[in-house]
């Protein structure tokens, strides 16, 4: 079964880590060719990869640890770059790293665009947030944990994994982030941790607590589900068609520490049963007509509308026409029936086909804009801002509804590219 081009939903009930996500990947079904390529690219080595399967209070997963230890060695015939003392000190020791030149290293590696790109922008969604945190600008952030071997082999590990995948959408519904301290570089800090939270709520992320008195997202898996998200909701209704298991450090004592990835497809759009109902009505003033179309509306018409004609003796006159389901198709006739002047209506079935709809939340200067998303399988046929969501913006901040909805499409357009 292809995996790529579909849509990816990541479940996060025990919290999010860089190997938890990388070794679900691998258990997806991602080759560790593609992995590996993209870790002789940077001068890590996929050597470094060591991967087992465990058990999880009774869920088998990939159990993935990175070899701090092993030398850095030139894979045949694929370009790399050395990590030489003045850019990485290799130890187990998490030291400290300059995020420069890490970047520096990614930007040079002969890695796919693609993995570049996610890589990249993990790593610039730490560093934000790392600068922001402790006063100082991106250029001059060192990296404490996040910046040792392992955690750049799982963040560019997982970029090639992704790039390999290549999703048409990513969703998830929350991240557990758990609570409580943890002890870090800094001293004692609370969770979820600093880094983290600053992540995620630069990425309009959804949190979770998850019940446990411990840190269960890090930075590093939060800035992989903020670089990776496309939409912070539950798996879209679909065949799920792989699953793959990420097993986390810790054995936790009321759920298996695993991350979840699900790949899955859209079912067929299938054509539905509809019923279109009508009336000729020559005998109404407007707001009348107006009365009738919101009370037929409200008793679960899918669409109400008038159209004007002329009737014997050339009266001009308007047609009442509604879209209903099946279920609704009664209720809506006794409406009519009710609320306007008619004496009888007529209906036929029709059949209609859809497309799948949901909706995602964009961050705009504006600030949260819901946008409606329409879907032909996994191709995104129209995306559209709501309009009350745009309306209530602009008057907040006193702009036209037009600037509201184009920062919207915008901002999507540029999450989604």
């Amino acid at each position: 079964m292809r995996l790529q081009g579909k849509h990816l939903h990541i479940d996060c009930a025990s919290g999010a880590a860089g190997d938890m996500t990388l070794g679900a990947l691998i258990d997806l079904g991602v080759p560790i060719e593609a992995i590996g390529d993209a870790l002789d690219a940077i001068g890590a080595g996929r050597g470094r990869l060591k991967i087992a399967r465990v058990m999880k209070r009774g869920i088998a997963a990939i159990d993935l640890k990175v070899d701090t230890r092993a030398q850095i060695t030139e894979a045949t015939n694929v370009p790399t770059v050395k990590l030489s003392p003045t850019t990485f000190r290799l130890q187990a020791d998490h030291g400290h790293y300059l995020y420069g030149a890490i970047r520096k290293n990614i930007v040079q590696a002969k890695l796919t665009e693609g993995t570049r790109a996610r890589a990249l922008d993990i790593f610039d969604r730490l560093a934000r947030a790392e600068a922001k945190l402790h006063g100082t600008t991106v250029e001059q952030v060192e990296f404490h944990e996040v910046g040792a071997i392992d955690s750049i082999v799982d963040v560019v590990g997982t970029a090639a994994a992704l790039d390999w995948l290549a999703p048409a959408s990513v969703s998830c519904a929350s991240v557990a982030m758990g609570h409580g301290t943890l002890k870090s570089a800094h001293g004692v800090l609370p969770v979820p941790a600093p880094a983290a939270l600053e992540v995620l709520r630069d990425a309009g992320g959804v949190m979770a607590d998850g019940g446990l008195a411990r840190e269960l997202c890090t930075p590093t898996g939060a800035a992989i589900l903020a670089a990776t998200v496309t939409s912070w909701t539950p798996a879209p209704t679909g065949r799920a068609i792989a699953v793959g298991w990420g097993a986390g450090d810790l054995d936790l004592a009321d759920r298996p520490n695993v991350l979840r990835v699900v790949v899955s497809e859209p079912l067929p759009t299938p054509a539905e049963t509809v019923w279109q109902i009508e009336a000729n009505i020559d005998d109404m003033s407007g707001e009348l007509c107006a009365a009738a179309a919101e009370a037929v509306l409200a008793e679960g018409a899918l669409d109400v509308w008038w159209t004007p004609i002329t009737m014997k003796k050339g009266r001009p006159a308007l047609v009442l026409a509604a879209l209903a389901t099946t279920a609704e198709r009664d209720l809506v006739v006794a409406a009519i029936l009710r609320e306007t002047s008619t004496i009888g209506v007529r209906f036929s079935q029709l059949h209609r086909t859809i497309l799948t709809r949901d909706t995602v939340v964009i961050e705009t200067r504006y600030g949260a804009i819901a946008i409606k998303v329409s879907r032909d399988g996994d191709v995104v046929r129209n995306a559209a801002p709501e309009y009350e969501t745009c309306a209530a913006a602009a008057k907040h901040h006193g702009v036209p509804v037009k600037l509201v909805y184009a920062a919207a499409l915008a901002a999507y357009d540029a999450k989604t590219a």
